[in-house]
């Protein structure tokens, strides 16, 4: 289809990941009977958040598997209410003297099936945080996915600082990048994530789905979507709120013809693949 309904869901999670699943059935039955949303987006590990500070054998033991209890209820709710989705979890590692877990993403088509998983590779030790401490870092980036809404390529939040990780994307097809996020206040972080995805749909001409978290003294909301031209299509308040957006990857089209800088490039004299 060229033109599709997503919806970010802006939202804040709980320490209680039973609370937080119940957040997002209610998410997305509005997602889909009041905006008809075909694609809903949910920020960085949605499925439970915990303060700083927190014993670490709690987040351990909170941390399940993708085939899990809270990934089985979202993959229920995609299938219940025909929708695709894709949220943020805290995944457990197999190895049992690993004291951290990784911070995956999961796309779940509209038949309820997880169709692929990400585990973040660039953690934000920055800042003063030090996500390293609790999150084992992936070793592979996302490979985008076809879907009926074009080719998806993803990422997470820290990793827009990156702009090699959006240029794998581009070069593997994705059409549309999605940025599930937890992204943290403090001085000059607002100026950094609007721009950051700005610059990343306007060098990849792609569209850019930032979904983040919200919360009154951690995360900054202001979700945002940016078409290739670098046009902000939709922004969100600094308060929980489900954010709407029609995308039509024509628009791909016509920016690509006026601007074709991403053909324009010359790898040979970059020394990467970018």
């Amino acid at each position: 289809m060229s033109s599709f309904q997503l919806v970010m869901a802006q939202l804040t999670s709980t320490d209680d990941k039973h609370v937080n699943l119940q957040k997002a059935e209610k998410a997305v039955q509005e997602s889909v009977d009041v905006h008809g949303a075909q694609l809903i987006v949910f920020p960085e590990v949605f499925m439970s958040h915990f303060p700083l500070g927190t014993p670490k054998d709690v987040s351990l033991r909170d941390a399940e598997p993708v085939d899990g209890p809270f990934v089985q209820g979202m993959s229920a709710l995609a299938k219940r209410f025909g929708v695709w989705m894709i949220f943020g979890m805290r995944e457990a590692v197999e190895d049992p003297q690993e004291e951290r877990v990784y911070n995956t993403t999961v796309v779940v088509n509209a038949e309820g099936e997880v169709v692929s998983v990400y585990r973040k590779t660039h953690l934000f030790d920055a800042f003063g945080y030090n996500e390293s401490r609790n999150i084992k870092p992936g070793n592979e980036l996302f490979q985008p996915i076809d879907t009926p809404f074009g080719k998806i390529g993803l990422f997470v939040c820290y990793e827009l600082r990156f702009p090699e990780i959006a240029r794998h994307q581009a070069m593997h097809g994705a059409d549309i990048i999605i940025v599930p996020s937890g992204w943290v206040r403090g001085p000059l972080k607002e100026l950094h994530w609007t721009n950051l995805v700005t610059t990343r749909a306007i060098e990849n001409t792609v569209f850019m789905v930032g979904c983040d978290k919200v919360s009154d003294n951690f995360y900054i909301g202001q979700s945002l979507i940016v078409d290739p031209m670098g046009v902000t299509m939709v922004a969100g308040p600094e308060t929980e709120a489900l954010i709407p957006c029609r995308i039509d990857l024509k628009r791909l089209e016509e920016v690509r013809a006026k601007l074709p800088s991403y053909i324009h490039r010359r790898p040979e004299l970059y020394g990467t693949e970018a």
